[in-house]
Parts: C-alpha cells; structure tokens; sequence
C-alpha cells in the first residue's frame, strides 16, 4: 500500500527527543511551478532524529531529496 501523503524528513536533529519537540510544526513543500503543498508533523520516526510529515495532498515525486521549510 502507497501514502503519498506521508513523507519521513531528516530535518538535522540527532536524537530522538529534539525530533520529538518539532511534533505539530507545519512543514511546506514548494514545486518547481510556485505550488505550495502544507504538511505537519505528525510523529518522531526511529532514533536517529527523523520525523513523519502529514501532507494534504499527496506530493510528486520529484519531492524526494528536495528542500521543505519547517515553521
């Protein structure tokens, strides 16, 4: 099964209580075109400092290995 709407982000914490603390932060992904795509993390993910996005929609897959911005 596919969820093209979760996506697991590396956004530089080392550990997972820093990654906890970014828990309901809103994340947007920008396309080449301009089109903004909002997201939210929703959970830390393994120990290493990773966090699972929620996105509204489901993003394409140039998505992968692209820059997001967490606010």
């Amino acid at each position: 099964m596919q969820t093209p709407n979760q996506m697991i982000i590396d956004v530089g914490a080392d550990s997972k209580d820093k990654a906890e603390k970014l828990v309901g932060k809103k994340v947007t992904f920008t396309t080449l075109s301009g089109k903004k795509i909002m997201g939210k993390v929703s959970a830390s993910h393994g120990n290493k400092g990773m966090v699972r996005v929620l996105f509204e929609k489901g993003l394409p897959g140039q998505a992968i290995g692209q820059k997001v911005v967490v606010e």
